[in-house]
């Protein structure tokens, strides 16, 4: 993708959808991190975030969450990415998506997904069942 296609892509999230702040959000990271959507939509508010609220410069992919099961590390450094993850979590805020009322970790919950649906749920794994032309698989 040349730089021009993906400012329109990111200009086209920003004003269509129901949730232009995640989806601009989830462009940003998987194009500066390379990180699988897979493993975005199994991230925790902790493994972004700071006891503090700050954002980890840093991100530590469990195995339990990588293709292949291997351990391997993100990193948060693009600040548009930066910007973009700052904006997604302001409107979970507002909206009390994962709301602690706690000091720590801005507010919300460590253990939420960071990733939610318009409804304010977590993210879940859609998965297909592949059909033989003699009818399902056993």
């Amino acid at each position: 993708m040349i730089p021009g296609q993906f400012k329109h892509l990111i200009r086209v999230a920003s004003v269509t959808g129901r949730m232009p702040e995640r989806d601009v959000m989830l462009l940003w990271l998987t194009h500066t991190t390379g990180i699988r959507v897979t493993e975005l939509a199994m991230l925790e508010v902790d493994d972004v975030l700071y006891p503090s609220g700050a954002i980890k410069p840093e991100v530590y992919l469990r195995a339990d969450i990588t293709k292949g099961c291997r351990p391997r590390n993100v990193y948060l450094t693009h600040a548009r990415c930066l910007a973009a993850l700052d904006a997604w979590l302001a409107v979970r805020l507002q909206r009390r998506w994962g709301f602690s009322g706690a000091d720590e970790y801005r507010g919300l919950r460590p253990g939420s997904k960071l990733v939610m649906t318009h409804k304010g749920q977590a993210f879940e794994l859609a998965f297909k069942h592949r059909q033989l032309d003699g009818g399902p698989m056993a």
